[in-house]
């Protein structure tokens, strides 16, 4: 596969907000965040998702299926960062800095949480 050399990788963040008043709006809602997972997003915050890529071309095909499955009256914004600006990003939990790797072994990007627990053991 070839990769980006110049960013390390890319990671594309959705981030929404969804009108949720009505029946109708949370199950739009819902579909939308489901569609992401199934894309291979996981969940930062919860109208924000993030996706890793080795290369930026990955997530050109990505965006377009955003944009295609777009709920009505939502608001949607997707951005590309490269690797190495989520990685030095401050991130804090209860008042505490917080310092970890994230950038995804390959791997993992396939692997749900059931599946990682059948291959550890």
């Amino acid at each position: 596969m070839k990769r980006d050399e110049d960013s390390g990788g890319m990671w594309c963040l959705v981030m929404f907000d969804l009108p949720v008043k009505t029946k109708r709006q949370r199950h739009a809602a819902t579909v939308f965040r489901n569609m992401l997972l199934d894309m291979g997003y996981g969940m930062v915050q919860y109208s924000v998702y993030v996706r890793y890529t080795p290369t930026q071309s990955g997530n050109r095909a990505t965006v377009k299926m955003i944009k295609d499955n777009l709920p009505a009256n939502g608001l949607v914004r997707i951005l590309h960062i490269s690797d190495h600006q989520w990685s030095t990003a401050a991130r804090f939990s209860s008042g505490k800095r917080e310092i970890e790797e994230e950038t995804p072994d390959f791997l993992t990007l396939f692997l749900n949480v059931g599946e990682s627990e059948k291959i550890e053991k």
